[in-house]
């Protein structure tokens, strides 16, 4: 186990300066078992945060906060149509899709340029182009090397934060939803995922249904292979959000709304050029980017806080941002909206309190 010990810099993509109590650094059982000690010693809450790709943190945090350091890929079961990985949940999302693609292992080129590591793709359910993390999940580990469960079957395993014993969840138990999972609600800071297990198709079989990507695959020199797709997805992603080593921010700050399919049509009736995508359920989904730009909110700025100018759905840090900057500019943009549209945005980001509670 290694400790930054106390008072130490919290990473994360919007870099706003924040100091934790602890901040521990793990790799296996004894690990966690320590690390729990030490917080019920000192009286701390505990937090998993790897690169805090999706977090809005205040200046100061009463946690211990816990990383997990294993970035290991070992192949768990391989057939000649499909492959099984176990992947740390400390491996950089990103350097994974590249890394399975060079390999031959497909599925997961729609999901390139994601920013965070492996342990916090299950918690958001990540997605992009059509893809949500969901479709590859086999698992969800609390050390690098259980049994692999039978094929066709999930479950999610994790190290209980209050008593250390692993627990499993199945996948039906995992909740899995747009941007969701059980992991955010009923087990958040309960479970420490320390590996995923994801399953892969050997054979080629591009997903290619989101408008937005067959769009740039016919405006650029990018087949329709798993390479095309990725290497499409990627020129997309650079496009049209801030590079978050040189902008930064914390990703997509609110959720596209899932509307009853009524209300979409009634909106559709004062705003004609409303785009929306049907959803299960008789409801329909709008791009929140849309509605935030058609209130032209682009460049809105509280403090050092900002609308990207690049894409409406993203706040960025111009240099120096607080939390209360960032969180004044999304009730800003949730009030306009709502006042033009009669729609709630939801934030996507988790913000935590200085007590390592939610705001």
């Amino acid at each position: 186990m290694d400790t930054a010990g106390r008072g130490a810099l919290i990473a994360n993509t919007l870099r706003l300066p924040c100091r934790a109590s602890r901040v521990v650094s793990v790799s296996g059982d004894e690990d966690v078992a320590r690390a729990i000690d030490v917080a019920r010693r000192e009286r701390l809450p505990i937090r998993a945060l790897g690169d805090g790709s999706n977090v809005v943190l205040p200046p100061s945090l009463r946690a211990l906060v816990l990383r997990v350091a294993d970035e290991a890929v070992s192949v768990l079961d391989d057939s000649p149509t499909q492959i099984t990985l176990r992947v740390g949940a400390g491996k950089n999302w990103h350097a994974l899709v590249e890394e399975t693609l060079r390999r031959g292992w497909y599925g997961l080129e729609n999901l390139a340029l994601i920013p965070g590591r492996v342990g916090a793709a299950p918690v958001q359910n990540i997605g992009a182009y059509g893809r949500e993390l969901r479709d590859f999940t086999v698992a969800v580990h609390p050390r690098p090397a259980p049994p692999p469960p039978p094929h066709g079957r999930a479950a999610v395993h994790g190290s209980d934060l209050r008593t250390a014993r692993c627990r499993s969840v199945s996948a039906r138990q995992c909740e899995f939803a747009y941007r969701d999972s059980v992991f955010k609600r009923r087990l958040r800071d309960r479970v420490l995922i320390r590996a995923v297990d994801l399953r892969l198709s050997k054979t080629p079989d591009p997903h290619l249904a989101y408008p937005a990507l067959r769009e740039r695959l016919k405006s650029g020199p990018y087949p329709e292979t798993p390479r095309g797709v990725f290497d499409a997805v990627v020129a997309q992603r650079r496009q049209r959000l801030p590079d978050p080593a040189r902008r930064p921010n914390a990703g997509s700050f609110f959720k596209n709304p899932v509307l009853a399919a009524a209300l979409v049509e009634r909106l559709a009736r004062r705003f004609p050029d409303l785009p929306s995508f049907a959803q299960r359920e008789a409801s329909a989904k709008l791009p929140a980017a849309w509605l935030i730009e058609r209130c032209g909110l682009r460049g809105e700025r509280q403090g050092q806080a900002l609308v990207s100018a690049t894409h409406a759905l993203v706040v960025e840090n111009a240099g120096g941002a607080t939390q209360a900057d960032v969180l004044a500019l999304a009730e800003r943009v949730q009030a306009r909206v709502y006042a033009a549209f009669g729609v709630q945005l939801v934030r996507e980001p988790r913000v935590m309190a200085a007590d390592a509670g939610d705001l």
